[in-house]
């Protein structure tokens, strides 16, 4: 299971794809928290006025996380691996510490390093496994006192019903699986479209569709995933610096795990699908589109502190979750149109949903010199198991429309979405990639 994910670097020099200049420095703290957009389009000092996650747990199902990194410290509880040999918090690369930094990020010393969504919830970290593993870090991780499970990961070895059992198991415990839609522009792929899941598409900064996030009926939320600041360990993976620069869906699915985490903090007698609710009818409505969910954005664009504050009625305990079921019962492929995957699964092969990282770096000197770095992505082998039919929900009946609320300052104005189960369908004129955010980075993509 991998995430595809390709990261820049942070400075004046440009990082394209594959080249790393060597004899950096390490990103300065300015450079590290300002190049979190992320932050100013969330609005953090209103949310953290509302909630900073406190008394949540956040599993994230991945390839371990580092523990010592200072952005994290105190952060993690004990974890698991289903194989035992610990790499729940001795990452084989950069990806899993990543994700969990967007989620529980805390920074350190004077507002160095980065923050993630929801600081004071804490990681239970689970080693993602081999073969058809996940379904059991699932079960484990309700077991162990999670309320949200944060899968930014793909499969092609499983089907949505191998998921169907561990998903409903978590759901009949209150608590909540979000997974990532895939990085290769094709249908949303598994656990993503497996029933009950909450699957999530990436955005750029300009609220626009990232080109490679994957698509279809199942795909409800809608996060930043371009250009997204993350925490790194500096002894595995590609990046071996504190942090990097990316694009994926990966990164998407880890800030709505956070902002579920803030909900659940706040309203903690909420379902899993009431929670869901809160986040789908405060979401931000795409420009340009008529009917919603659609198959590109879902509902929209998270906006976590409209989830918080707005009036809304907790409603069904299933929530759009029942939606979600009932449209991966009948579109469980999990497979992308021929032609239009730009990093291709590997048959048997777990995969992360975003992609490959490299370093960021502050500018070089004149002495620097210019590596080819070539990554080779180490997946885990997966083995299939006999699959069972995947049964749905009950059908979600939304209730009413809140009113709408104020983009964050610097965003453009984004009208207030209808809110009901309408057909689906790619949007009207759907927008072509923008270019990458060029804030303090420069170049490349992940």
């Amino acid at each position: 299971m991998t995430h595809g994910r390709i990261t820049r670097t942070l400075g004046a020099t440009v990082l394209t794809a594959g080249v790393l200049f060597a004899g950096t420095p390490a990103a300065s703290a300015d450079q590290v928290r300002d190049g979190q957009w992320a932050n100013s389009y969330f609005g953090l000092d209103r949310v953290w006025s509302v909630s900073k996650g406190d008394g949540v747990i956040v599993a994230v199902i991945d390839s371990g996380v580092d523990a010592s990194h200072l952005d994290l410290t105190g952060s993690l509880l004990p974890g698991y691996d289903p194989e035992g040999q610990g790499r729940e918090t001795k990452p084989t690369d950069e990806h899993g510490t990543g994700m969990a930094s967007l989620i529980a990020g805390h920074g350190h010393g004077n507002g160095e390093g980065m923050v993630g969504l929801a600081p004071r919830v804490k990681i239970l970290p689970v080693y993602r496994g081999e073969g058809n593993s996940m379904p059991k870090g699932i079960k484990w991780a309700v077991d162990h006192g999670a309320k949200v499970i944060n899968i930014s990961q793909v499969t092609t070895t499983s089907g949505p019903e191998d998921f169907a059992d561990a998903v409903s198991y978590a759901l009949q415990h209150k608590v909540l699986v979000v997974a990532g839609s895939g990085n290769d522009a094709g249908a949303v792929r598994t656990p993503a479209n497996a029933p009950g899941v909450l699957a999530v598409g990436a955005v750029d900064k300009n609220q626009k569709i990232w080109a490679k996030s994957n698509y279809g009926p199942e795909l409800m939320l809608t996060a930043p995933g371009v250009g997204i600041v993350t925490a790194a360990p500096q002894t595995v993976g590609s990046c071996r610096n504190p942090y990097c620069i990316g694009d994926g869906t990966s990164d998407a699915t880890a800030y709505v795990s956070a902002a579920a985490a803030l909900v659940f903090a706040k309203y903690p007698d909420l379902t899993p699908g009431q929670v869901a609710n809160r986040l789908v009818k405060t979401a931000a409505a795409p420009a340009g589109v008529s009917q919603l969910p659609d198959s590109r954005y879902g509902y929209g664009v998270i906006r976590p502190y409209e989830a918080l504050t707005a009036k809304i009625p907790a409603g069904s305990a299933q929530g759009p979750l029942a939606a979600s079921a009932d449209t991966a019962a009948t579109d469980s492929t999990g497979q992308g149109s021929d032609g239009h995957r730009s990093d291709p699964a590997v048959q048997g092969i777990q995969q992360p949903s975003s992609g490959l990282s490299l370093p960021l770096v502050a500018g070089i000197g004149g002495g620097a010199v210019v590596l080819l770095i070539v990554v080779i992505v180490v997946a885990v082998v997966a083995s299939s198991r006999k699959r069972r039919r995947a049964q749905p929900l009950p059908s979600y009946q939304p209730g009413p429309v809140p009113p709408p609320y104020t983009a964050p300052p610097g965003w453009p104005p984004v009208p207030q979405q209808p809110y009901g189960q309408q057909p689906y369908g790619p949007p009207p004129g759907y927008p072509q990639q923008q270019a990458p955010y060029q804030g303090p980075y420069q170049g490349g993509g992940r």
